[in-house]
């Protein structure tokens, strides 16, 4: 799924899903959800060996080592995955507006676009694609804010040194 294209997904799901909210919520989420899946998977991955090794000899149950020791060091990569979804859910969201065209509902950046290219409204155009990445900037901001808040205490990347 991850590899087909949304452009050729969204109109099988404007065909299916009747609500028009969350069609775009699907074409975005089914954007976001794999950098998410993938990093979250290379960090559970990555948890240090030597951690791994002792939580062992003090015989953890894999409930605590997956608790206690694989969540919280795969927490920065599920926080790279989250800030990456972020900017593909914008523009999953503007595709599937796209791909709606005028069938969609009469709102939204993309129908804006559309919509002002339409009528040669070029000022009306540019307008809406600043507002799209001011709007993309800021859902890098808040969830770059949100990875700081939650790494700030204990991990390198927000400490801002070196191991």
């Amino acid at each position: 799924l991850q590899v087909t294209p949304i452009v050729s997904i969204a109109p099988l799901i404007f065909i299916y899903v009747q609500d028009p909210l969350a069609r775009v919520l699907i074409c975005a989420w089914i954007v976001a959800f794999f950098p998410i899946l993938s990093n979250t998977t290379l960090g559970l991955k990555s948890t240090d060996r030597n951690l791994v090794d002792l939580y062992a000899i003090y015989g953890a149950s894999w409930w605590q080592r997956l608790l206690y020791l694989q969540l919280p060091s795969s927490l920065p990569y599920f926080l790279g995955g989250l800030r990456i979804a972020g900017g593909l859910a914008l523009i999953g969201a503007i595709v599937a507006e796209y791909v709606a065209g005028i069938s969609g509902s009469a709102s939204g950046l993309a129908f804006r676009i559309l919509e002002a290219s339409y009528r040669l409204n070029y000022p009306r155009m540019f307008a809406a694609l600043i507002l799209i990445a001011v709007v993309g900037v800021l859902i890098f901001a808040a969830t770059s804010f949100l990875s700081w808040l939650l790494l700030r205490k204990w991990h390198e990347s927000a400490l801002g040194r070196e191991s």
